[in-house]
């Protein structure tokens, strides 16, 4: 109903509450002439009450609401503006009273007025949403056919009552909703919008087969990972598809449309408890200016997200990727407006660009993410993975020290350890470079050190949910091989924590948990989707050249220790390099000659636990899937 017409009912409506207060009042007497002055007082009343009703009226936006679709916030101002037209009646004929134009004037004729003019207006309104919620039952019922899917949601609060109001809005989706699911013992045997909580989340492989559900939504999007994964296998084990809604800030951001129900995401299944906790990095970032070095990437970009929280002086992104850079500091901008934002397009590697940069701004803190991380790549093309990885940090913290930073992380990877490939082995190397940096300096350079990032750019995630999308096969190096794994935003809380542990030199080492079968992570996520086995096939392709079957986050002989963070570890190891620059310049010399084997032979000589592996070839496995695969 168009508000116009609104207004044109509200107006007859303020009269006839005039009129029903009066009557109340006074009963009908007072219009058979048996009493003049109340008569003459109900005029008065009802041609004020017209005058001064509707203007009100309008100004709390009685007059600019979507009707259809009434909350309890509109019922609130359909509350405030009669209780507000009632004071300003009063006044009036308060003043008329003192300055004895009327008398006679009765105060319950107010009291009396407000509840009718409440009710009335309130009443008309609330009439609006009923009949369009009817006429869309109404709608959805006749347009629900025998095909119709029928949906059995999970969770009844907010997000699942929003997702079921939308269902039955929206009858071409074809998907009636049978009822919900709730822990919430008070809602179970209840109606909540108008459906059925049939029980708990508990007694869900009955409902499924008791009411011949086609489909399961699952409204939790505040629930742990270990929950949504126990109702999807249990969804998987009757053979009924499950989808769950958007997380929680895709719903604050008004996200939530059963159009945009996404498949289970592999990040809300992580098989642990997540890291929770705000990041306490204010004291050291706060105020201060910080560079973050390929702040274009995953981590690069959740590290300035993250730092500009804590209101820092200026924050600098420095990456080689323009698109990628430019990208980040538009949502920095949307995000953070109130952040000094400066981004510089830079290849690591030059020495003459990152210290002009360095001069130019003199950060205080420097969170070093910039690095060739890809270990087939990097196979294929050694010498990239030295020059960047070794010499580009050589840079960055050499830079750092002529220019005043106090801080500088340094983002390692457990490809250090023990490394088979040149690119855990170079990122060993530049762990060594930041430790003797600290050891001349004096300064609070540390190294950080973690697994898998799920999510990130390139990562195994994304990888296979496009092999999936386009019907398979997903793709796995090897069936036995396992990896460590953390979110973005988990990674990043504590890269931020371990920053601001004193003094310097130290490596720290993310705790990630029990490391992860890939092959167990590809299972998940292709039940997940809704399918099985037998629509998506899994094909093992054999390791590439550099991999290994795990990963450790520290060596055999190291020192472990707890830190302030719980989740935070200090790691000593034997073996470290002491002569920094000689390794320097050995490695200088082998990039000169341009060989593969003498690059290898000098990492080596360096790094003492670094082992390339045989021939990639001789490596792959021979499990019955693969050959059936290759068949």
């Amino acid at each position: 109903m168009r508000n116009r017409y609104l207004l044109a009912i509200d107006i007859p409506l303020v009269a006839i509450c005039a009129f029903l207060a009066f009557a109340l009042r006074f009963d009908l007497l007072f219009l058979d002439g048996g009493n003049p002055t109340v008569a003459k007082l109900f005029w008065w009343y009802a041609s004020a009450a017209l005058v001064l009703k509707p203007p009100i009226f309008l100004s709390f936006g009685l007059y600019s609401r979507y009707w259809r679709s009434a909350s309890i916030g509109d019922l609130l101002a359909i509350s405030l503006a009669s209780s507000a037209a009632a004071l300003a009646l009063a006044i009036v004929f308060s003043a008329a009273t003192l300055l004895h134009l009327v008398e006679g004037f009765s105060r319950s004729v107010l009291l009396i007025d407000w509840l009718l003019t409440l009710a009335a207006v309130g009443g008309m309104r609330l009439s609006v949403r009923v009949l369009a919620e009817t006429s869309q039952h109404l709608s959805g019922r006749a347009a629900a056919s025998a095909t119709a899917r029928r949906v059995l949601v999970v969770g009844a609060g907010n997000a699942g009552t929003m997702v079921a109001r939308e269902m039955r809005r929206n009858p071409q989706l074809g998907m009636t909703t049978v009822g919900f699911l709730d822990d919430d013992a008070a809602k179970v045997r209840k109606q909540v919008a108008g459906l059925p909580v049939l029980g708990a989340t508990d007694s869900l492989t009955s409902v499924l087969g008791a009411r011949q559900i086609d489909e399961v939504i699952i409204a939790m999007p505040t629930a742990p990972g270990s929950a949504l994964r126990q109702i999807a296998e249990r969804c998987r084990e009757a053979g009924v598809p499950s989808r769950v809604i958007p997380g929680v800030f895709e719903l604050l951001g008004g996200a939530v449309s059963v159009s945009r129900l996404r498949q289970i995401e592999i990040a809300d299944l992580l098989r642990r408890a997540p890291v929770v906790g705000e990041s306490e990095v204010e004291p050291y970032v706060t105020g201060q200016t910080v560079l973050v070095t390929g702040a274009g990437g995953s981590i690069g970009y959740e590290l300035c997200r993250q730092v500009a929280t804590a209101a820092p002086s200026g924050l600098i992104l420095l990456g080689h990727g323009e698109n990628s850079i430019f990208d980040a500091e538009a949502q920095l901008r949307q995000f953070f407006p109130t952040v000094p934002l400066q981004s510089v397009i830079a290849d690591i590697r030059d020495e003459g660009r990152i210290d002009a940069t360095f001069r130019r701004f003199r950060p205080s803190v420097v969170f070093h993410a910039a690095a060739h991380k890809h270990v087939p790549l990097m196979e294929d093309n050694p010498q990239e993975a030295i020059t960047n990885n070794v010499f580009g940090t050589v840079n960055v913290v050499r830079a750092a020290q002529q220019h005043g930073a106090k801080r500088l992380v340094f983002i390692s990877t457990d490809k250090a350890v023990a490394p088979t490939s040149i690119m855990g082995a170079s990122k060993r190397l530049g762990e060594a470079v930041v430790r003797d940096a600290a050891r001349r300096s004096g300064r609070a350079f540390v190294s950080v050190r973690f697994g898998n990032v799920l999510g990130s750019r390139g990562s195994v995630v994304p990888f296979f949910k496009r092999q999936i999308e386009s019907g398979g096969p997903v793709t796995i190096t090897h069936p036995d091989m396992r990896r460590f794994f953390m979110t973005i935003p988990e990674a990043v809380h504590l890269v931020l924590q371990a920053g601001g542990m004193d003094p310097g030199g130290e490596l720290f080492v993310l705790n990630m948990g029990e490391p992860v079968r890939i092959l167990d992570l590809a299972h998940d996520l292709i039940r997940l989707s809704g399918l099985d086995a037998n629509e998506i096939p899994i094909v093992y392709t054999g390791l590439r050249p550099g991999e290994k079957l795990d990963e450790a986050l520290w060596e055999s002989d190291a020192r472990v220790e707890r830190t302030s963070h719980p989740e935070v570890l200090r790691v000593a190891e034997g073996g470290h390099i002491t002569d920094v620059d000689r390794m320097l310049a050995d490695l200088q010399a082998a990039l000169r000659q341009q060989k593969r084997v003498v690059l290898e032979a000098t990492v080596a000589e360096w790094v003492e636990t670094f082992a390339p592996p045989p021939d990639a070839a001789s490596r792959r496995p021979t499990h019955t899937l693969a050959r059936a695969a290759a068949e």
